[in-house]
């Protein structure tokens, strides 16, 4: 009977932790999407966040997309989108603690000729 509970103890635990990984991966490859869909020639900031919300959205829930945030730097002469997302980090499901988890994506501007 103990090792039955600790073996679905253990089971629940790897569960978890694989979501929580698959959270951060997500949110973090849709910073990284935005970040790009940003930086596009005719793009801009807002566009990053709003393209960041969407798929963040569609993967995860909109729960994880509220803190949403996108800035434009000079870094070594070429302007750089950041794209920051601060979300919670899943300990019990998808409930956890509020903004832990902070990512960002970066991608240089285009311009034209």
């Amino acid at each position: 009977m103990l090792v039955t509970v600790l073996l679905v103890a253990l089971a629940v635990a790897v569960v978890q932790l694989a979501l929580a990984l698959h959270v951060r991966n997500t949110v973090l490859d849709a910073a990284a999407e935005g970040a790009r869909y940003a930086a596009l020639a005719g793009n801009g900031a807002a566009d990053g966040i709003e393209r960041t919300r969407v798929l963040i959205d569609a993967a995860v829930s909109d729960a994880y997309a509220r803190d949403v945030t996108a800035t434009v730097s000079t870094a070594r002469g070429a302007e750089v989108v950041e794209v920051r997302v601060r979300a919670p980090l899943p300990l019990v499901g998808l409930i956890g603690l509020e903004a832990a988890l902070d990512v960002s994506g970066h991608a240089v501007v285009e311009t034209y000729g």
